[in-house]
């Protein structure tokens, strides 16, 4: 292929960042969740002033448990990882001639000829701090330098929890009474955002909203009927 002709495809989305999960899980959580609560209130009996309370209340706790839970678990994750590229970086510096066949190794075993692998491990073990991140990448399967941070993933998820739970309790805060219209404004935005999902990773838009719309309105319709049971039974 010539120059000419050849392309280069330098620019990707951020697939590493540690936001992109949080936040869909967290929009679509505050909005199943605070759905499903709201509905199961109603179904036992509360009307006004109550479920709103409720609404509100689940979407406060809701979204500092979700910012918590993602902090903990990546910065768990990130902690982890930096341990063992220590443990690499130490295995580096007191065998760098071993480390330096098992990168060899780890190319032939990708199709690379013994002589061509070997001087690429020759290469990059001339310099110590590129060797290391190219054992980081290689064989953890991570990249040093661009570790999802837990502040990130705290925070998106936190602000998407608390988008997602605020649209099915807004009819009651403008003044509504019935559950109708916190189950249309819920439908629309589970449609809407399991499309946009879907458009992020090229799949069908229609089938990334119908199946969160169907995941929804199962949950939904779930706990509507265990809070119509726990009502009778308290009633």
């Amino acid at each position: 292929m010539s120059a000419q002709t050849a392309e280069l495809h330098t620019h990707h989305r951020d697939v590493t960042g540690g936001w992109l999960r949080p936040a869909v899980f967290g929009v679509m959580d505050g909005l199943v969740s605070n759905a499903a609560l709201l509905a199961g209130v109603v179904g036992g009996g509360a009307t006004g002033t109550t479920v709103t309370i409720a609404g509100l209340a689940g979407l406060a706790a809701g979204a500092f448990s979700m910012a918590t839970g993602e902090y903990t678990s990546v910065a768990s994750q990130r902690e982890l990882t930096q341990a063992e590229i220590a443990v690499e970086r130490r295995e580096l510096a007191r065998n760098p001639e071993a480390e330096e066949r098992e990168l060899a190794l780890l190319y032939q075993s990708r199709g690379l000829a013994p002589e061509l692998a070997e001087e690429m491990a020759k290469q990059i073990h001339r310099d110590d701090e590129v060797a290391w991140r190219v054992h980081a990448r290689e064989e953890l399967g991570v990249d040093p330098d661009d570790l999802p941070s837990p502040w990130v993933a705290a925070g998106s998820s936190f602000l998407a929890f608390a988008i997602g739970a605020l649209i099915p309790v807004l009819p009651f805060l403008l003044g509504s009474s019935s559950m109708s219209a916190v189950i249309v404004l819920t439908a629309v935005a589970l449609f809407a955002t399991g499309a946009l999902v879907a458009r992020l990773t090229a799949r069908p838009p229609l089938y990334g909203g119908g199946r969160q719309l169907a995941l929804g309105a199962l949950a939904a319709a779930v706990t509507y009927g265990v809070g119509s049971l726990v009502g009778t039974f308290i009633a």
